[in-house]
């Protein structure tokens, strides 16, 4: 199964709090962090909400 690396690219501060709910149930806590989850619908989900505040690349 293929691997999403989310990296956190803006703060949270300002946005709505759903979002930064969002961002930290990714696993991300400030800008530069990254984490590698599984490709799955609930992931892809959660990283289309905070696209803005996010980058996405695939990883195998």
């Amino acid at each position: 199964m293929s691997k999403l690396k989310v990296t956190q690219i803006k703060s949270t501060v300002g946005t709505k709090h759903m979002h930064r709910e969002t961002v930290r149930s990714l696993g991300l806590k400030r800008i530069g962090d990254t984490v590698v989850k599984e490709d799955r619908p609930e992931f892809r989900g959660m990283v289309r909400t905070v696209a803005h505040l996010v980058t996405v690349e695939e990883v195998d």
